[in-house]
């Protein structure tokens, strides 16, 4: 059922960016009385699922869903129709409109995508608002989960204060800024360091398979007592938080954690805060490292419990339009960073490029719509960016041949074109195949 809910979801964000992308093409093509010959969500390698010709158009659903595409008349694309562009260009087709035009019409995919995007953020700080946690309120610092973090100088318990020049405001600009980490400031322990990151960070990351980064450190903090509970008969309470054992300070689970491996079998005294006010227990561990007692988990309850503060902030709808715009400049931003370190070598950030697996496993395995819109605004984000590029093949290429006409007055030639869009093609196929690639060494040796 997992799978099924992941799949859906990843099927509707891609079928919603591709065909939303292709009428960004189509609409301004039928404005300016150019012929569409075709529209298609998927590809049609030999056969379609779904085909039906209205007007000069046949509008279908092909089998490979790798993409999609408008085939639009006297155009050099992927189609590569050469006897078409042999012959006497025609008043609809794509190549007779002047250069303007052809640009608009280029440009429209990559338009509906950020537009989409910017929409999607504004109704999205309209609906749900925004939940952060304040990283000036978080008691006892950070868990590091990653390995690579750890080797660097990190340690359990840091406070992050600032990602190179970006201050630390609220906990989820730790994760929006490491990516491109140079420095870390830190307060440990009352006093202030300056970790330095290497320039192959993100290649070290990727290789070491991390199952986090930086998190919230998860207090011990009882809900009620296991049935059967090896320390049924000792005095607990819901709300006790725990702080030491055997007198070694013991408030977070990773502190905890390797004492209770410890006193496996054993007993120890158990000191929690009740009230204000301090208690000392006896209880025993058992063979297994566990003590019998269920814990509160959720982000509200520590809260409440006084260990951070959570900030909840809801917005009217003009309030939104400010927000929703300026978390996609953010992400435009923050992407163009990714791009430019994935094409820096030094970085090893092209390891952890991944093609459709990749995308895949971001959406998850519960069906959340708040999820859903915020993954598919990034999605279509990455396709308008990515589309950018001046690669051939690409909107971006159609874009860069475009302007060179516009600014010469010399329009590349037919021949050149049809080169340039081989040479493309082979340079996007290479892109996919290492995309795709990484997953698949990933699967076979993560």
């Amino acid at each position: 059922m997992e799978f099924v809910i992941k799949i859906s979801q990843f099927l509707l964000s891609l079928s919603l960016l591709i065909v939303l992308h292709e009428l960004g093409h189509f609409i301004p093509a039928k404005l300016f009385k150019t012929r569409v010959e075709k529209f298609y969500l998927f590809f049609d390698v030999k056969y379609s699922l779904f085909k039906k010709k209205i007007g000069d158009t046949v509008y279908g659903i092909g089998w490979l869903p790798l993409g999609g595409y408008v085939k639009i008349s006297g155009m050099i694309d992927e189609s590569m129709d050469k006897e078409q562009m042999a012959q006497e260009p025609q008043p609809w087709e794509f190549r007779s409109k002047p250069s303007w035009q052809r640009l608009i019409i280029m440009l429209g995919g990559v338009t509906v995508n950020f537009i989409l995007a910017a929409v999607i953020y504004i109704f999205m700080a309209f609906s749900y608002g925004v939940i952060d946690v304040d990283a000036s309120s978080v008691e006892g610092g950070y868990e590091i989960k990653s390995s690579v973090l750890k080797e660097i100088g990190l340690q359990n318990g840091d406070k992050v204060i600032a990602i190179n020049d970006y201050k630390i405001v609220n906990t989820s600009d730790i994760k929006r800024y490491i990516i491109e980490a140079k420095t870390m400031t830190i307060d440990r322990d009352g006093t202030t360091k300056i970790i330095e990151f290497p320039i192959d960070f993100l290649g070290q990351l990727t290789a070491s398979k991390p199952k986090g980064l930086i998190d919230l450190r998860q207090p011990f903090i009882i809900s009620n007592l296991q049935e059967n509970s090896i320390n049924a008969a000792i005095d607990l309470q819901a709300g006790d938080i725990m702080t030491s054992i055997n007198q070694k300070p013991a408030r977070f689970m990773d502190e905890i954690s390797p004492l209770l491996e410890k006193f496996k079998g054993q007993s120890a005294a158990f000191t929690f805060e009740r009230n204000g006010a301090l208690i000392t227990r006896e209880l025993q561990v058992s063979n297994e490292g566990t003590l019998g007692i269920i814990l509160i988990s959720s982000k509200q309850d520590y809260s409440n419990a006084g260990f951070f503060k959570i900030i909840k902030k809801e917005y009217g709808f003009r309030e939104s339009v400010g927000v929703g715009l300026e978390r996609f400049t953010s992400q435009i931003s923050s992407y163009w960073m990714q791009l430019k370190l994935i094409f820096s070598p030094s970085t090893g950030a092209y390891k952890g490029v991944g093609g459709f697996k990749a995308i895949f496993d971001i959406f998850p395995d519960t069906w959340s719509w708040q999820s859903f819109w915020g993954i598919t605004a990034f999605l279509s984000i990455m396709l308008g960016v990515l589309n950018l590029l001046p690669i051939p093949a690409l909107d971006g290429g159609h874009v860069m041949f475009l302007l060179y006409e516009m600014v010469s007055g010399r329009k590349p030639s037919d021949k050149f074109m049809e080169y340039a869009q081989t040479a493309g093609f082979f340079i996007l196929i290479a892109l996919v195949l290492f995309a795709n690639g990484n997953d698949v060494f990933k699967a076979i040796f993560g």
